[in-house]
């Protein structure tokens, strides 16, 4: 549908879906020219049109007309019909992830595709679809919501497919094998409902694909490839894959035992019409269902003692009391300074330290890189910052593995500053996931499991510690988030620079029923400028007016060093019995100024 309502001079950045309800002969002329084409089954122009899909175009308020319209259209088309033509309702992801990994519950997502369901469903029979084609599907939670909410509101055929990479897997690297099995059994128990591929790849990836699918299920298979991987030309993204290859292939589709065939991207009536002549005269093969049981999903294991997996998170473990220090990493390639600098913390008897992950958007040396550096130079344990900002879910999976490889053990996981808040605000933010999400993957890392629920070995042996601001505008909220990323996995966390005892006291009080190990960040200020800057400038940071007034009585220089790291002390020794380590940072690197503050503990 979108290949050719983009063929028909549509541009890319029109809703395809709201063109139901304004360009409604155009619709109707696409079905006609499939049906035309010999399609017995055509989906309605419905891929896009879920709520916060439609919500991204600001069209959220005509979900129920363009889903109406949508069947409407479908339904005008097979009048004209000499054949027998099903209309299916189309469905797509929500376009957000949901949980582990998002903020998007599978109570919310069965909702919002009930809501399209039952859109599509308007008009009771004869009027709605006949069935649904749940498409492009790579997340089986996802994938298992929208078939709850189909089957709680109608008893119509299911179409349930998946979509794959290159490599055969879903985007969480979840087998066909796998897949088809967690389908079959979710799916209608009287064997009427279909499995299937669509989408991503060309037809011989979906044929090797199906081939694996079909021994582990007795229901029907279809097949919707696309017309080969997609390449540029001269700036387009163009399907180039004939129609008499797509055809050729559906014969050996067929022959492998799929039942419904079909296309997805760059597949126009010409493809579907040399289809229809390839495989008119052809049966599916027989399938052999496999007797042998391939695991749906990983079993966890259990992960390495927390105790194990660090010097730093033995102490925490131990009830011993660590310190840290954070540093700022270089500007450049260069890491003698910030070695040298390191080597005096360690001499000092610090813990270990803190290398933040581009703060307020900063470019600097990578997080993993001076992490690595610091513990093969100096012997001396690194808590790495690690954001989300940066890196889709497949890259952080992917650093991880590399990071577990050589040997980092303390993180902590970070959402990140948005790219405006630094030099490079036009720079793409990715934010995948947030947080949460990412303390759900390092969590099931550590018990040997994938993203997609896939043994990866070996477990990881990651200490998992998190942000969390005590003095942040919206307390609630941020007391929610911590609840969510202890439940997520958490195992300590490490707060936003602390100037006001009280606020953390009353901070610890409320988070008693979720108490993880608690490390208040210090920032010994360097002059009232500096605090004037924390408190108005960077995000989740308050100075309390006595502080600041302080500060400002203080004269520049030495004078206003030696306050800072004064009131650094006494926060320092007001709030050591009530958490489990400090955490102080090292202004402008003055390295000297962050270890004085140590000196309240001897």
């Amino acid at each position: 549908m979108g290949t050719m309502i983009y063929s028909k001079g549509v541009y890319i950045n029109r809703c395809y879906d709201e063109l139901n309800l304004s360009s409604p002969d155009l619709i109707t002329e696409i079905h006609r020219e499939y049906i035309k084409a010999g399609a017995e089954i055509i989906e309605t122009n419905t891929y896009g049109a879920s709520r916060l899909r439609l919500a991204a175009q600001g069209l959220d308020d005509k979900l129920l007309d363009i889903n109406v319209n949508a069947v409407r259209l479908a339904r005008k088309a097979t009048e004209s019909a000499k054949h027998d033509v099903f209309i299916a309702g189309a469905i797509s992801p929500l376009g957000v992830r949901i949980e582990p990994y998002g903020p998007t519950s599978i109570d919310e997502a069965r909702e919002l595709f009930k809501e399209q369901v039952a859109a599509l469903l308007e008009g009771g029979p004869g009027k709605g679809v006949d069935c649904f084609v749940l498409e492009t599907f790579h997340d089986l939670a996802e994938m298992q919501q929208a078939i709850r909410a189909v089957r709680e509101l109608c008893d119509h055929v299911i179409f349930a497919q998946m979509t794959i990479n290159e490599q055969g897997e879903t985007a969480f690297g979840t087998s066909p094998e796998i897949f088809t099995q967690r389908l079959d059994a979710w799916l209608s128990p009287d064997g009427a409902d279909v499995i299937g591929l669509n989408c991503s790849v060309g037809p011989q990836i979906i044929l090797e694909a199906t081939e694996k699918m079909r021994a582990h299920t007795t229901r029907r298979l279809s097949a919707q490839p696309n017309a080969g991987n997609p390449r540029e030309v001269s700036g387009r993204k163009m399907y180039l894959a004939s129609p008499e290859y797509v055809a050729k292939y559906a014969k050996r589709l067929i022959n492998s035992g799929v039942k419904f065939i079909g296309g997805c991207c760059g597949t126009t009536p010409e493809h579907i019409k040399l289809v229809v002549d390839a495989v008119r005269a052809l049966s599916p093969g027989r399938r052999t269902i496999s007797s042998v049981h391939v695991e749906e999903q990983a079993t966890k294991v259990d992960p390495v003692p927390f105790a194990e997996r660090s010097r730093f998170a033995n102490k925490i473990a131990n009830g011993e009391f660590v310190t840290s220090v954070e540093i700022v990493p270089p500007k450049g390639c260069d890491a003698s300074a910030m070695i040298k600098g390191v080597r005096t913390l360690k001499e000092a008897g610090v813990d270990a330290v803190n290398v933040p992950d581009g703060p307020r958007a900063q470019s600097r040396m990578g997080a993993l890189a001076v992490s690595l550096i610091i513990e093969q130079q100096v012997g001396m344990e690194a808590v790495t910052h690690y954001a989300c900002r940066d890196r889709n879910l497949l890259g952080m999976f992917s650093d991880l593995l590399g990071a577990a490889a050589l040997g980092l053990r303390n993180f902590l996981l970070v959402t990140g500053d948005p790219p405006k808040m630094g030099p490079y605000p036009d720079a793409t933010a990715v934010f995948d996931i947030d947080s949460i999400g990412l303390c759900n993957l390092v969590n099931r890392l550590n018990h040997g499991i994938d993203p997609g629920g896939n043994p990866i070995g070996k477990p990881t042996q990651f200490v998992i510690g998190v942000g969390v601001n005590p003095g942040a505008l919206d307390l609630d909220y941020e007391l929610r988030r911590f609840e969510w990323k202890v439940e997520a996995g958490a195992e300590y966390a490490i707060t936003q620079p602390v100037f006001d005892t009280a606020q953390l006291k009353t901070f610890l009080k409320r988070i008693e029923h979720c108490r993880i190990p608690i490390i208040p960040g210090i920032w010994p200020l360097t002059s009232f400028r500096n605090a004037e800057f924390l408190n108005n400038e960077v995000p989740g940071v308050s100075v309390p007016d006595a502080v600041l007034e302080r500060m400002r009585k203080a004269e520049d220089g030495a004078a206003a060093l030696k306050e800072g790291v004064t009131i650094a002390q006494e926060m320092l020794a007001e709030v050591r019995p009530y958490v489990q380590g400090v955490q102080v940072s090292a202004p402008f690197g003055k390295i000297p100024h962050a270890l004085e503050v140590f000196e309240v503990l001897k």
